[in-house]
């Protein structure tokens, strides 16, 4: 992997150890906090990350302020245990949130594995990177969606708007959103993305004296793909681009960037820019049917890199070189500790922290972790949305695995039937050629690897037969999907 910081003329020497943060960050300066992490956003949904129909120009002014990471990921390929990992810093085995809800998902006939369930509350006990903010001084907030419990406020946050236990928008993009805290009065007509930058706006203005974290969790760009009413007439009318095309979702999307500048623009006028640190972050890949992350293999739900590359960016006016660009793979659980060095605020003294800081990385005095193994476990299944190529089988985005990432080399392992793929991302990002066979030194040493870890995490491993299950039933599946999938071509 060529790591590369693009306007730093010298190299720095590479280290293997991860990088154990000290609070050096002194509460006269501590610097305001705003993350603005996007749900079902692809890799490639930015202008700074290649879209050629969407538009983002706010979003990419700020990254080319700041470092921008491309090869940044989520820790789950679905929004709620990507969320429980970010907020507690925790791998999936560790916080038990495997998938959205406990039950099994897809045709019970398909599946051959009795799913690990696993919870759908992150435990009141996590200390969460809220909490050690507020410990260390910020009023934290926490706008849009929230998704791991019935109420936010108990997990570290001092004000909530629109966070329940609920992974969509209340009742869609536009009013009545019921008894959703601070959105019980919207107007008719008012587009909710619209309002949670509003609401933003307030609390930056009510806590301009003091150090604040906002953690704008905007519910855009999830299903339903509501269109912002007034930006349709645009998008109909404008030339459509051959990686994205799709109009409801350019809406949604310049609608969460106009936000961004309404938001940017207040910073200015209040003088807080210079001390104001923004992270761009989003909880898996795109949604499938909607967008498109070529040249990546994948989508929401999918673990392949489509399902979990995420576009990411930090901007940090004079601690972060701006028009900085590094490869170096990084994953969601890095944000805490980075939070946290960012802020002076401290770790938890009796909670693993499965993550690194990036600010060796973020601060020019590192190029690399070196070879960091990152991992994900998800024991459940996740049904396909139709009829699509960019999965392991038609009938489910994913089926229970494990994988891992060291340097270049990626692996899958697949429990149902003991598949191994190996990927060299560096040659091959699309995963289209499986190495598993042609490299065997590589795939037992990342498969070694891999069961170590989760031996060492405790993961559960899917192994009891599912009483249901029905190979002949599946096997017509397969192949009537597949005769469909082959007409669409």
């Amino acid at each position: 992997m060529n790591h590369r910081r693009v306007s730093l003329p010298l190299l720095f020497a590479f280290f293997a150890a991860a990088f154990v943060p000290t609070t050096s960050v002194s509460a006269a300066d501590q610097p305001n906090i705003l993350f603005i992490f996007l749900d079902d956003f692809g890799w490639r949904d930015t202008g700074y990350m290649g879209s050629d129909f969407y538009e983002t120009p706010h979003l990419d002014k700020l990254a080319s302020e700041g470092m921008i990471f491309t090869n940044a990921y989520s820790c789950s390929a679905n929004c709620a245990p990507a969320r429980a990992c970010l907020l507690s810093g925790q791998y999936t085995p560790r916080h038990e949130i495997y998938n959205v809800g406990t039950g099994p998902r897809g045709n019970a006939k398909h599946r051959k594995l009795l799913h690990i369930p696993g919870t759908d509350t992150l435990n009141p006990n996590t200390r969460t990177w809220a909490h050690q903010l507020q410990e260390a001084g910020y009023t934290t907030a926490t706008m849009g969606k929230w998704h791991l419990s019935d109420d936010p406020l108990p997990y570290g946050f001092d004000v909530n708007i629109g966070g329940t236990h609920s992974g969509g928008p209340p009742r869609g993009y536009y009013p009545p959103h019921g008894k959703v805290p601070g959105l019980q009065d919207a107007p008719k007509g008012e587009y909710i993305t619209d309002r949670l930058s509003v609401e933003a706006v307030k609390f930056i203005r009510n806590n301009k004296d003091n150090p604040w974290a906002l953690y704008l969790t905007h519910f855009a760009v999830h299903t339903p793909l509501n269109a912002k009413k007034e930006l349709v007439a645009k998008y109909e009318a404008k030339q459509p681009g051959k990686l994205h095309n799709h109009v409801p979702m350019a809406t949604m999307i310049q609608a969460v960037d106009d936000g961004v500048g309404l938001i940017q623009s207040t910073l200015d006028e209040l003088g807080l820019t210079e001390n104001t640190i923004v992270l761009f972050f989003s909880d898996n890949g795109g949604y499938g049917p909607a967008t498109d992350m070529a040249p990546l293999k994948g989508y929401k739900g999918a673990y392949y890199e489509g399902g979990i590359r995420e576009p990411f960016f930090v901007k940090w006016p004079g601690v972060i070189e701006a028009g900085t660009k590094t490869d170096e793979p990084i994953i969601g659980v890095d944000v805490y500790p980075t939070l946290c060095e960012m802020s002076g605020a401290k770790l938890p003294d009796d909670q693993p922290v499965d993550g690194v800081s990036l600010l060796p990385i973020l601060k020019g005095e590192k190029e690399t972790f070196g070879e960091r193994p990152l991992y994900w476990h998800f024991p459940a299944y996740l049904q396909a949305y139709a009829v699509w190529d960019e999965q392991r089988d038609p009938l489910f985005r994913s089926r229970p695995c494990s994988i891992i990432r060291m340097g270049d080399w990626k692996l899958h392992q697949y429990f149902e039937d003991g598949g191994l793929e190996l990927y060299n991302l560096r040659d091959d990002v699309g995963e289209t050629t499986n190495l598993a066979e042609l490299n065997p030194d590589k795939r037992k040493q990342l498969l070694a690897q891999l069961k170590a870890w989760r031996t060492a995490v405790d993961a559960p491993v899917p192994t009891e037969p599912n009483p249901e299950y029905d190979a002949a039933a599946e096997a017509k599946a397969i192949a009537v999907m597949n005769k469909r999938s082959s007409k669409k071509k």
